[in-house]
């Protein structure tokens, strides 16, 4: 690492932006169209400063090189400029800023008054403490790695099965994994990790958060913690809290080194990114970056007074994508993911702020223009949050094509079919089969809907089946945080219970919920322990429990239900059926010497084909349906015609068993039973075969797949 002593600047790039290593020095560059000057402050290991004045602006990036500064170097910024709050202008050479393009970041917030522009308690004061001692610092980094023979795996959509996962909360409590890496990203790659996410089929791993976030203030005070990590301040830089590196830097190798590894075994790395707000807050919070480098160009201000901050997130500010440079910095940040840390895709929190241009969400928006023409963030996998908390927010099935998105109404409403909700049988049909009511319109495919039923925010799987209201009350906020409409269901009991019966309808309605989603038609998402039968005590809110609520605890692994997710996987990576890449029509297929059978078909309990009256009876709660696995319109990796067993699929959410008659005989002479959630591992006789048109009873609160047997 350099000696921060010294001062030598040559004139430098205005491109890239940040600090960019070529093996002789390093270049700086930063945006700021309000600064006067701009200082660069050097950080020496005992925390001597040296600031430098960049010599060049060139379209308001300010810029230098230093030969001799190497990797390790940390950094920061001081710009010179107007501090006038009503016009939304808030530079303060006094505060120590982040690179907002910086590659890591080194150190942690220390939240004193010296990190705020005001004076606490007089939001119109201005405070001029020097905040560098109380600041973590920006580092150079070493760009280089040996990526080998590192490919991305490419998987199709349609062959996709995401697993949501926390850093921390997946590797923390793992037996296998050394107490030394134990919640880092070399925990991520860890054969034990990567075994497991092999087992049930996982193609691709969702990272939370790992851009690298600030810790709230007002949750350490409570003794509490930004476990999720919505909150970020570097769109570059992956988190050292999640390192096991203890060198400035090292963070940057250690995720690299994740990624080739679960490239080396065909997994995909996806990350949440959040790019609508950042950890600055409203105009009460810290100066730590945006703020004070250009303040009116990174934020939505109100146009009456632009001391106050147009705030889409619930979290105190949007950031402003009507402007060319925070639009260039969502663009370089992601592929600099995809090019330099090579990452898969992106899931974007909150997505409809950013089509936010002007007011209203707009699908139209430039950062939807930008990205589509984009040959780089184009072709990975894009994934919508696709709602905010402003008006007109909820967008489900509104995104542009190329885009998929969190199927919110996938997940209400196999909630309700499955607790026994009256009139949720007809849109149940529509998740099932890949809501063509939601995405045909806008020219997309099945695989535009990531199908869900839990996520990282609210109950988990097992609490979904154990607890009909929230327990949040280790988060401090009297339980009042957190959804109260979780559409969930305790089966009779709130909470653990020794009670066999229920727990062994707690066991159906797990396995009832994991193979709905993983067999509807789309993209199967699985949150991180649902597997397991992770539980997190009724708290529906877990973004500040960093501690046992919110880890996977791995010694109390549910053994079943993992075995179950397991074959359920193999099911659907074995037939095309359940992984359609167009859909249904309703009509003939046609085969050889027949008029053939519509590719779906739907039944009654009874045997008869469902009618219209049948759909909007409201009070129905348990369907048959027929999927033709032959003539799929598609074709395999080879270019020949896919051609796949049909199946036939018993749904019954009603609180008795029920006798299903099965399809006439011309949909199949004979079914053999596949798959069915109220039946233990091993107990299902695979072997046995069921005629066509004869009854088979299936459980109350249960589903029943059963495979055409080849004539």
């Amino acid at each position: 690492m350099t000696n921060a002593t010294a001062t030598e600047v040559w004139p430098g790039k205005a491109y890239p932006l940040g600090a960019s290593y070529d093996g002789f020095g390093t270049n700086f560059a930063l945006f700021s169209e309000v600064a006067e000057r701009v200082e660069l402050c050097l950080f020496a290991e005992d925390g001597t400063e040296t600031r430098i004045v960049l010599p060049e602006v060139d379209g308001f990036v300010w810029h230098g090189y230093l030969p001799g500064v190497e990797p390790g170097q940390r950094y920061g910024y001081r710009v010179h400029g107007p501090h006038d709050p009503g016009q939304g202008l808030r530079c303060n050479p006094n505060k120590l800023l982040l690179d907002p393009y910086a590659k890591a970041i080194d150190g942690h917030f220390d939240w004193d008054q010296s990190l705020f522009g005001y004076n606490f308690g007089d939001p119109d004061s201005r405070n001029d403490d020097d905040s560098a001692a109380s600041m973590p610092k920006s580092v150079v980094i070493n760009p280089y790695f040996d990526w080998g023979v590192d490919r991305p795996p490419q998987r199709e959509y349609a062959d996709s099965v995401i697993y949501e996962a926390h850093v921390k909360g997946l590797t923390q409590t793992h037996p296998d994994i050394p107490d030394a890496i134990r919640g880092t990203y070399s925990a991520i790659s860890h054969p034990a990790i990567i075994a497991h996410l092999k087992e049930i089929g996982a193609t691709a791993i969702e990272l939370m958060p790992v851009h690298h976030f600030a810790n709230d203030s007002t949750l350490i005070d409570k003794g509490l913690s930004n476990y999720w990590g919505y909150n970020t301040i570097g769109f570059f830089a992956p988190d050292s809290k999640y390192s096991a590196s203890t060198t400035p830097g090292g963070q940057v190798q250690e995720f690299k080194a994740m990624v080739r590894a679960l490239h080396e075994a065909g997994i995909e790395v996806i990350l949440d990114v959040v790019y609508n707000h950042t950890a600055e807050g409203n105009h009460m919070g810290p100066t730590l970056s945006f703020r004070g480098i250009d303040n009116a160009a990174y934020y939505r201000l109100v146009d009456d007074d632009k001391r106050y901050y147009m705030d889409y997130t619930g979290t105190g500010n949007s950031l402003n994508v009507g402007h060319p440079h925070s639009l260039q910095l969502i663009m370089d940040s992601l592929r600099y993911w995809v090019t330099e840390m090579h990452v898969d895709g992106f899931r974007f929190d909150l997505a409809a702020t950013l089509a936010r241009e002007f007011y209203d969400v707009d699908r139209l928006s430039a950062f939807f223009e930008l990205v589509q023409q984009d040959p780089t963030v184009s072709q990975v996998k894009l994934i919508a949050e696709p709602w905010d908390v402003g008006p007109g927010g909820y967008q489900v099935g509104n995104f542009p094509p190329q885009w998929t998105e969190w199927n919110g109404k996938f997940r209400d409403t196999v909630r309700d079919f499955w607790r026994g909700e009256d009139a949720s049988l007809g849109e149940f049909a529509s998740r099932l089969t890949g809501s063509a009511d939601l995405y045909e319109h806008t020219a997309r495919r099945p695989v535009a809907s990531i199908n869900f039923v839990t996520a990282h925010d609210g109950f988990t799987l097992r609490d979904l089946v154990s607890y009909n209201e929230k327990h949040n009350e280790a988060n401090g906020e009297d339980n009042n945080d957190g959804e109260s409409n979780n559409k969930s269901w305790n089966c009779g009991v709130e909470g653990p219970t020794d009670d066999p019966e229920i727990n062994a309808l707690r066991t159906r309605q797990q396995r009832n919920l994991i193979a709905t989603t993983i067999l509807s038609q789309g993209v199967p998402m699985i949150c991180h322990g649902d597997e397991l039968g992770r539980t997190q005590g009724g708290n529906n809110n877990g973004y500040c429990q960093d501690n046992e609520i919110t880890w996977i605890d791995w010694s109390s692994a549910d053994k079943d239900l993992l075995e179950f997710t397991a074959a359920v996987s193999e099911l659907r990576a074995a037939h095309p059926a359940f992984r359609r890449r167009r859909f249904f029509n309703g009509r003939p297929v046609r085969r050889r010497g027949s008029e053939g059978l519509p590719d779906i078909s739907w039944f009654r309990p009874d045997g008869s084909e469902m009618s219209d009256e049948d759909w909007d009876s409201g009070f129905g709660k348990s369907v048959a349906v027929y999927l033709n696995g032959h003539g799929i319109p598609d074709l395999d990796a080879r270019g020949q015609r896919v051609t796949d067993d049909s199946f036939v699929m018993c749904f019954n959410a009603h609180h008795e068993p029920i006798e299903f008659t099965l399809p006439p005989t011309e949909f199949g002479a004979a079914w053999q039973p596949v798959l069915d959630t109220a039946a233990g591992p091993g107990e299902i006789d695979q072997a046995a075969m069921v005629k066509g048109a004869t009854p088979l009873r299936v459980e109350s609160r249960s589903m029943v797949v059963l495979q055409a047997v080849p004539q």
